[in-house]
């Protein structure tokens, strides 16, 4: 019962079946309006024939005056080759509605009274096609040219014609077009089916696809076929982008947990390693205790700082979190992020300049700008020679601002470049360690960038330093 559901529900039954439909009536209407045509075709031209040969004999009935006597052989064996060649029966009724001859020799010197008859009298031609019994009935005024007051209606042949041969004709006409509609309802099917098949197949992988997301399979490259069509391809290739996307996603994720729990896990093994070694020693110096508890704490402001920059991170990834944007001086801002950063820079004589080119007003969330130009700063100071430099510049134009952060470090390696602003991604591990990086600055910075609608590039040289270069609109669009 259920695969009889998901067979009737199915988009490629139903498919097949539309174009199967299309296919069909057009071929329907075709056959019905050929037969049709031919039917009414036929019926006229056999009417416009019959009618032809009976006003040629009607003039030999007034020449032989054959109203007042039917002895004449002539007109009375055209009269009988007629009704034999058309397998039909002629009457001649005269002005008294009084039958002359009939060719079956049933009705003479019989009165007629007939609607038809009587309209001919009156000047008015009729022919009547009867489907049913296979017959034309048609009437033929016979007319007096040569009468004192003009032309006049002396008589009406009543004409009854089978139409056997037409419904033979249209018989086998029938036939054929059964046989042409049976081989188009057939290349139909082939169509519908190959059809409904390139419609969908795109569908089915994806659907595959999806099944397999929990397995580890390579998301191949989608190819367009001679039967598929451009959309479903730019569905299907769509899809498998984003399906390797979201595969790389989850990947990210996952290294996102394992380096996030190796991060926090770290300081605290640090510290319970520190408290084990006080607690076995019992009676250890004060000066011992005290260096324990100096590791102890800057281990937890490790911890700490770990702690807040994934929270930075956190509340940067929420997308309905909106920035707090305000029209600030961005000169002001740089000022105290160099003026707070000056002490550090100091401690390892390395000069720290700041150069604006003019004042530039911007419309800026204050917080997330200030941390992402601060992790830049800090970072030059961190990762920096002994008696190095580091130089940043403010400029603007009437579109965007421009900040630069260049050092005199020790550079980063052209193959890192790429994975600088990634999460926990450290260019030298051990060093990072020594300074107290977490491998998130980066990444805070680049997202606070981007929720700004701006863009962050990096230039670098091993030995030689660093310069990043950052681009924000002066003007914040939602």
């Amino acid at each position: 019962m259920k695969a009889l559901d998901e067979l009737l529900h199915s988009l490629r039954l139903r498919i097949f079946f539309v174009v199967l439909i299309v296919g069909i009536i057009p071929a329907l209407c075709l056959k019905y309006g050929v037969l049709h045509f031919y039917e009414e075709e036929a019926i006229s031209n056999r009417s416009i024939e019959i009618q032809a040969q009976c006003n040629s004999i009607s003039n030999q009935l007034i020449n032989y005056n054959y109203m007042y006597d039917t002895s004449s052989e002539k007109v009375n064996a055209e009269l009988a080759q007629l009704s034999n060649i058309y397998d039909g029966r002629i009457i001649i009724v005269d002005s008294a509605l009084r039958i002359v001859k009939d060719t079956y020799s049933l009705d003479e010197g019989k009165t007629i009274v007939s609607s038809e008859v009587i309209k001919c009298f009156k000047g008015e031609n009729t022919v009547h096609y009867d489907k049913n019994e296979r017959y034309i009935e048609l009437t033929v005024p016979v007319i007096n040219s040569m009468a004192n007051n003009g032309q006049s209606i002396v008589g009406v042949m009543l004409v009854s014609v089978s139409i056997d041969s037409i419904k033979t004709t249209l018989e086998n006409l029938t036939t054929k077009l059964d046989l042409i509609v049976l081989v188009i309802v057939i290349i139909v099917m082939l169509v519908a089916v190959m059809f409904s098949k390139s419609i969908v197949n795109p569908f089915l992988k994806m659907t595959d696809s999806i099944a397999e997301w929990g397995e580890e399979v390579e998301v191949e490259a989608v190819s367009k076929t001679m039967t598929e069509f451009t959309e479903t391809h730019l569905i299907a290739e769509s899809f498998a982008s984003l399906l390797s996307k979201m595969k790389s996603v989850d990947k990210a994720r996952q290294e996102f947990v394992s380096n996030v729990s190796h991060e926090l896990k770290t300081p605290l093994t640090s510290m319970k390693v520190l408290a084990d070694s006080l607690m076995a020693m019992g009676d250890a110096p004060a000066e011992l205790y005290k260096e324990f508890m100096t590791d102890m704490s800057e281990e937890i402001d490790r911890e700490n700082k770990i702690i807040n920059d994934l929270l930075s991170l956190v509340k940067m990834d929420k997308t309905e979190a909106k920035p707090d944007i305000e029209s600030k001086s961005v000169n002001d801002l740089i000022e105290v992020i160099m003026k707070r950063l000056r002490p550090i820079a100091k401690k390892r004589n390395i000069e720290l300049v700041f150069e604006s080119f003019r004042e530039v007003t911007a419309e800026i969330d204050e917080v997330k700008f200030t941390l992402a130009i601060s992790n830049l700063v800090e970072n030059a100071i961190k990762y920096n020679i002994e008696n190095g430099w580091v130089h940043v510049s403010l400029n603007a134009d009437h579109k965007d601002m421009y900040i630069t952060v260049a050092d005199s470090g020790i550079g980063i390696p052209e193959e890192a470049i790429n994975d600088i602003f990634e999460r926990f991604y450290r260019v030298d591990k051990s060093h990072s360690r020594e300074i107290g990086g977490t491998g998130l600055g980066l990444a805070i910075t680049k997202n606070a960038i981007l929720m700004h609608h701006g863009t962050v590039k990096v230039s670098s040289k091993v030995g030689e330093g660093t310069k990043f270069t950052v681009r924000i609109p002066l003007s914040y669009i939602e």
